[in-house]
């Protein structure tokens, strides 16, 4: 009878810590598969910008090329990303400025501090503050979201801004956990 009960206290006692931390031991999971699993880009299927400069429209951060850009002719401009299907995004990578050269890259302005806004399929919202180098070439984000169906980069600080300068977004990449 003893063996019983403390058996049965035991099975409750689990079940009991493992609904607690459920939401940390998924969270936990699903990062360990993002470390251990493969990676894949993804495109998005839309892609909108708040505001751009003349010739230079939201489509050309997300045309696989870098020698285009989305110009936004001020701070809190925003562009967004849909995607047709959720999926777990692992990664962004952006590529800032007007050029991957170095002298060009200085001839223009570039984010130097963004917000990435996360939307779930479900609604939920994750928000994070990205700091940008000031520097040409590829600069990872690491997100592990789940169910993502858009993201916004919302654009707060630039260098290098002046008359006539758009702040240049050069490429916006996606990654999804394969």
């Amino acid at each position: 009878m003893l063996r019983r009960t403390l058996l049965v206290l035991a099975v409750v006692g689990l079940l009991f810590t493992g609904y607690l931390f459920l939401p940390a031991g998924r969270q936990l999971f699903e990062d360990v598969r993002d470390k251990l699993g493969g990676t894949a880009e993804i495109s998005p299927t839309e892609v909108t910008a708040s505001t751009h400069t003349p010739g230079h429209p939201a489509s050309a951060a997300v045309d696989g090329l870098t020698n285009k850009y989305w110009g936004a002719p001020t701070l809190g401009s925003s562009l967004t990303c849909g995607f047709d299907k959720p999926f777990r995004l692992v990664g962004v990578v952006v590529h800032t400025g007007v050029s991957t050269e170095p002298e060009e890259f200085r001839h223009g302005a570039r984010p130097t501090r963004a917000d990435l806004i996360v939307t779930s399929a479900d609604g939920e919202v994750h928000e994070k503050a990205v700091t940008l180098t000031d520097k040409p070439g590829r600069q990872t984000v690491r997100t592990g979201i789940s169910d993502v169906v858009s993201v916004r980069l919302v654009l707060r600080a630039a260098a290098g801004q002046g008359e006539g300068r758009p702040i240049a977004v050069g490429e916006v990449e996606f990654f999804k956990r394969t």
